[in-house]
């Protein structure tokens, strides 16, 4: 069974009297427990895309199946509820609170929850990401690299079916992007589906898989053929 399913699926942005055409007919499926990468200049229509995929936005047409159930026409509500119980999301600017802990910020997703033992939750994604030590620090008592990995715990506490990470390395140096992309590779390994969107051939290439967008529609779709392992970094998150 596939997880994601997208058959034919427009978007289109309409201001007034001007219409203007973002994705025009693209159609593939991921898989559970997939690395894959959206790939794509800047206006190529992969953050459009990843936003739908993530139930933050609709297709203007074509088909979205999630679990093999048709979810292209939920409500806002419904929506609202799939992106809770089945999404975790990280971006680019880590969006943490600043007045609040690590911990806290991770515990941030389980507001809505009816989850026990939320605490407990949040100190295991915390662990799975090689925080542990940071519980109590704010988020300007850590680096950028770590910042962007409590993003990445607060994406796991819900235990979602699938993370998407939205140009994680993009405001990070080097060795702290190779960090992050160790964390991410390292998830996958245990099972985790991955969605990585970047517009960075070099990130692309710790996936395993790659789709190719440009001016909204897919240029290619193939498998990684010599994937990045980020091997040493790996040891520095254990």
């Amino acid at each position: 069974m596939s997880l994601i399913r997208v058959e034919n699926i427009t978007r289109e942005f309409i201001t007034g009297e001007v219409s203007t055409k973002v994705l025009y007919g693209v159609s593939f499926t991921i898989d559970s427990g997939e690395f894959l990468a959206i790939m794509g200049p800047s206006g190529s229509g992969k953050s459009t895309l990843m936003h739908i995929l993530g139930f933050l936005d609709k297709a203007s047409s074509g088909k979205f199946f999630y679990k093999d159930k048709d979810v292209s026409n939920l409500s806002e509500d419904e929506l609202a509820r799939m992106r809770n119980q089945e999404i975790g999301f990280v971006f680019q600017a880590f969006h943490l609170l600043p007045k609040m802990s690590v911990l806290e910020n991770v515990k941030l997703p389980l507001i809505y929850s009816k989850k026990k033992n939320q605490d407990q939750l949040a100190r295991q994604a915390l662990e799975a990401v090689g925080l542990s030590h940071r519980l109590h620090y704010s988020p300007n008592q850590i680096s950028g690299g770590e910042k962007q990995r409590v993003a990445i715990a607060r994406a796991l506490v819900n235990e979602p079916a699938v993370v998407f990470a939205d140009e994680p390395t993009g405001n990070l140096d080097s060795k702290s992007g190779q960090q992050v992309m160790a964390v991410l590779q390292a998830l996958n390994e245990q099972g985790k589906t991955i969605v990585l969107v970047t517009h960075e051939k070099y990130t692309s290439q710790h996936a395993k898989r790659i789709i190719t967008i440009r001016d909204g529609v897919i240029e290619s779709d193939k498998s990684v053929a010599s994937r990045l392992i980020a091997r040493e970094e790996k040891e520095l998150i254990k």
